[in-house]
C-alpha cells in the first residue's frame, strides 16, 4: 500500500481508501450492519488507514458500524485509523440560514456518540450551500472544537471548484474533498495549484462516476427505484453532479467505450480510472466504495498498476474534452 501525507493534518493515509456511502446499503438497498462491519474490518486488514463516512450516510447507521470496527481494531492490534465524517446534511430545508455554530456543534457531538471515538480525527462540512463558505462564524466554530479535543482537523465537502477555493482560504481548513475523476477534470486546474501552495490535503471522491466508470453498465441497466442513479439523474434530491458526476447517462456509456479503447483491458477500467486519479500528486487519497469485500481488493489493485503513460494520459485528456468537457465542466 502507497501511503500519502493528507496536508497540512500531517497524518499519511493510504494512497487508496475507503468511503462509505453505500457500505452495508444504501443506493436502494437496505443497510446491514454485519455487512458493513465485513467491509470496513476488510478494508483495514488490507492496509486502508483512512475510512470517510457521514453522519447521513445510512441515516447514522454507517458511521457507527466505522466507529465500531475502527475501535475494535486499535483495541486488538493498536492500528491508527483515521476517521473522518461530515455534518450539515440533516439540515432540512438545506438552506444557509439553517447552519449555526449551535446545529453543527450539535451534529459534531452527535457523531462523537455515535461513534464512541475520543474525538473525530477529520470533522468536514457536507457540501453545504455556497453562502457558508462565505461566512467566517462557521469556521471559527471549529477552532473552539479543536480547543475542546472534539475535533482534530477541520475540511469541507464541495460540489464546486469555487467552493474549495473560497474554503481554503481558511486557515484552519486542512482538507478539502472535491468529486475529481476521468469525467470532471477542472479540480485539476487553478484548484490543485492553490492546494498545494497552501499545503491542502486532496481527497478525491465519486472516483467511477457513481458506477459509470467500472464500464459495467449498458443501455439497458436497471437501477432500482430508491437508488439515486434512478432518481437523481436530474439533481431532484440533491446536486446532480453526485450522480454519474452530472454526465447524461447515454454521453457517459459513449466516453466510456472509447476510454476502454485507450486503456488495457486487463485489470478493467475500474482499476485505471482509480489509477488515473493517483497520476495527480496533489491528490492525498481517493476513497471509492464498496458493497462488497471483493470490490476492496479489486479498488486496491489500482495503486499497484503502473503509471499511465504520456500517450495515455493525453488520449483521457482528449476523451474528455471531446465528449464531457462542453456539458459538465463549467458547472462544477
Amino acid at each position: 500500500m502507497e501511503y500519502r501525507r493528507l496536508g497540512k493534518t500531517g497524518y499519511n493515509v493510504s494512497s487508496v481508501s475507503l468511503g462509505t456511502w453505500q457500505v452495508g446499503g444504501g443506493w436502494g438497498e437496505p443497510f446491514d450492519d454485519a455487512l458493513a462491519e465485513r467491509i470496513i474490518e476488510g478494508a483495514i486488514e488490507r492496509g486502508v488507514n483512512f475510512i470517510d463516512t457521514a453522519d447521513v450516510y445510512g441515516n447514522r447507521a454507517s458511521e457507527a458500524a466505522v466507529g465500531r470496527v475502527v475501535r475494535r481494531v486499535k483495541a486488538r492490534h493498536g492500528d491508527r485509523v483515521y476517521v473522518a465524517t461530515k455534518c450539515g446534511r440533516f439540515i432540512n430545508p438545506h438552506i444557509d440560514a439553517g447552519y449555526t455554530p449551535a446545529a453543527l456543534r450539535g451534529y459534531v457531538e452527535d457523531s462523537l456518540r455515535n461513534t464512541g471515538l475520543e474525538a473525530l480525527d477529520l470533522i468536514q462540512l457536507h457540501c453545504p450551500p455556497t453562502p457558508v463558505y462565505y461566512r467566517p462564524e462557521i469556521f471559527e466554530l471549529f477552532d473552539t472544537l479543536k480547543a475542546e479535543g472534539k475535533i482534530r482537523q477541520l475540511g469541507v465537502s464541495v460540489e464546486k471548484v469555487e467552493e474549495a477555493l473560497k474554503a481554503i482560504e481558511y486557515p484552519n481548513v486542512a482538507t478539502v474533498q472535491i468529486i475529481f475523476n476521468m469525467f470532471r477534470h477542472r479540480p485539476s486546474d487553478l484548484f490543485f495549484r492553490e492546494a498545494e501552495r497552501r499545503d491542502i490535503g486532496i481527497i478525491a471522491r465519486v472516483p467511477l462516476a457513481s458506477g459509470l466508470l467500472t464500464g459495467r453498465f449498458g443501455r439497458d441497466t436497471t437501477f432500482g427505484a430508491d437508488d439515486h442513479r434512478t432518481f437523481n439523474r436530474e439533481g431532484a434530491a440533491f446536486d446532480k453532479g453526485e450522480t454519474f458526476s452530472g454526465v447524461d447517462y447515454g454521453q457517459g456509456l459513449a466516453a466510456v467505450e472509447a476510454l476502454k479503447a485507450i486503456l488495457p483491458p486487463q485489470p478493467g477500467l475500474a482499476a485505471w480510472a482509480l489509477r488515473w486519479v493517483l497520476m495527480f500528486p496533489e491528490v492525498s487519497t481517493v476513497i471509492p466504495g464498496a458493497s462488497r469485500v471483493e470490490q476492496i481488493e479489486a479498488n486496491l489493485a489500482a495503486a499497484d498498476l503502473r503509471p499511465l503513460t504520456p500517450a495515455e494520459m493525453d488520449a483521457v485528456a482528449g476523451v474528455y474534452e471531446r465528449l464531457i468537457k462542453p456539458s459538465v465542466h463549467h458547472l462544477w
